[in-house]
């Protein structure tokens, strides 16, 4: 079959696609976005037909019908679009509008299960109005989520490869069980690789973060081909330091230090030192290695000791957890030194779940969990490195 039909981007295509910026500025902006998706669109209509516009062939697997007016929202504004058509064949789904539609679709399952098991209230009732725009049934409902469940389970047990740094972190959501509202941990596993991207590596439900599901959840990781972990930073989680130690010892922990400086506040009675021993915890991180931290540690835990005594035996018992950090080359220490990659993929986690309020069943909330971490996830990997490995990686 030859292409010579296909759609092809030439220099009239070109200047056609920016005339809206040449006469209207960047107000003309959402007018190329349309224009680049449309013809995007058609050209991957004609891969799905095997065949160019009017063109005859005997590997042709349907035929174009026309197009589908769909308005899309952007950080520029609302996009038309016109969304190709096919008939006589499979159905077509235009691949750029799939991107960020496994959170929204995750959503949507979500809270309308909770509406057809009778536990909708009418703020779930809105919300299910807003994302659908009509009644659905149970057996809508069970088909979608089925869909998403495949797509969703081949993204958490795809192969890994060489990870050298580790984030983990756990969140609480409430699920209804036999009746009943419990918390379920959510536990999140994020990546840096070798070459200083990252991505999310997976997520796992429970109902408790003991050490058995730690265990279990980072066994996973190693059992898809995680390899080559040289440090890993989390909070002080539960059952999390003893599945560490038992699946990946001889690997560096380090106990997020904006946790440590949390941890800290309950440790002091008097209400106008808390800023003086956030300072001081500050300066004792930001020493610049080792040694000098554990100085500076020292001349804390004495300065408080008096005064402040469950303060200063906590900063020396617990301080220390925060210094593995010092192992790293400069560069990447500011982005390893806490958690907070994943605290805020939790917020963006809670944004949507908020919605939910409680989740009919410990599926439902993976469900969720895998849309909106998977869609980050491909945005990390398509971005811009996020570490700098030099040092760490010959």
């Amino acid at each position: 079959m030859t292409h010579s039909h296909f759609v092809e981007i030439d220099n009239n295509n070109v200047g056609n696609i920016l005339q809206p910026i040449f006469e209207k500025g960047f107000d003309g902006m959402t007018e190329v976005i349309a224009e680049v998706l449309n013809l995007a669109m058609n050209i991957e209509r004609q891969e799905h037909l095997q065949a160019g516009r009017y063109e005859r062939s005997n590997e042709r697997t349907g035929y174009a019908n026309g197009y589908k007016s769909r308005g899309i929202k952007t950080r520029m504004g609302k996009v038309e679009l016109k969304v190709p058509q096919v008939r006589n064949t499979e159905p077509y789904r235009p691949s750029m509008l799939e991107v960020g539609q496994r959170q929204e679709k995750a959503l949507t399952v979500a809270v309308a299960e909770m509406y057809i098991q009778g536990v909708s209230t009418r703020r779930v009732k809105n919300v299910m109005q807003k994302l659908c725009g009509f009644d659905i049934s149970s057996a809508q409902v069970s088909k979608a989520a089925q869909e998403l469940d495949v797509v969703l389970e081949k993204w958490r047990e795809r192969p890994l490869g060489e990870i050298k740094a580790l984030v983990l972190d756990a969140r609480y959501e409430k699920v209804r069980v036999d009746g009943c509202v419990v918390s379920c941990s959510l536990l999140t596993a994020c990546g840096i690789d070798s070459n200083g991207c990252r991505s999310v590596l997976g997520t796992s439900v429970s109902f408790s973060e003991a050490e058995v599901h730690w265990r279990n959840f980072l066994e996973s990781l190693l059992t898809r081909g995680m390899h080559g972990l040289e440090f890993i930073v989390s909070d002080n989680h539960s059952g999390l330091k003893a599945a560490i130690r038992g699946v990946m010892p001889g690997v560096y922990w380090q106990r997020c230090q904006f946790h440590l400086q949390q941890n800290a506040q309950s440790h002091i009675t008097k209400k106008n030192l808390k800023v003086s021993v956030a300072n001081d915890i500050r300066t004792i991180f930001d020493a610049p290695d080792k040694n000098e931290a554990s100085r500076l540690l020292k001349i804390y835990v004495e300065k408080y000791s008096k005064t402040q005594e469950k303060l200063a035996f906590w900063m020396e018992e617990n301080i220390p957890e925060g210094f593995a950090v010092f192992k790293l080359p400069q560069q990447m220490r500011k982005k390893l030194r806490t958690s907070n990659m994943l605290e805020n993929l939790n917020k963006q986690i809670k944004r949507r779940t908020r919605l939910v309020g409680v989740f009919p069943n410990e599926q439902s909330l993976l469900r969720l969990a895998s849309a909106i971490l998977s869609e980050i996830s491909d945005d990390w990997e398509t971005g811009k490195k996020y570490l700098d490995m030099k040092g760490l990686v010959d």
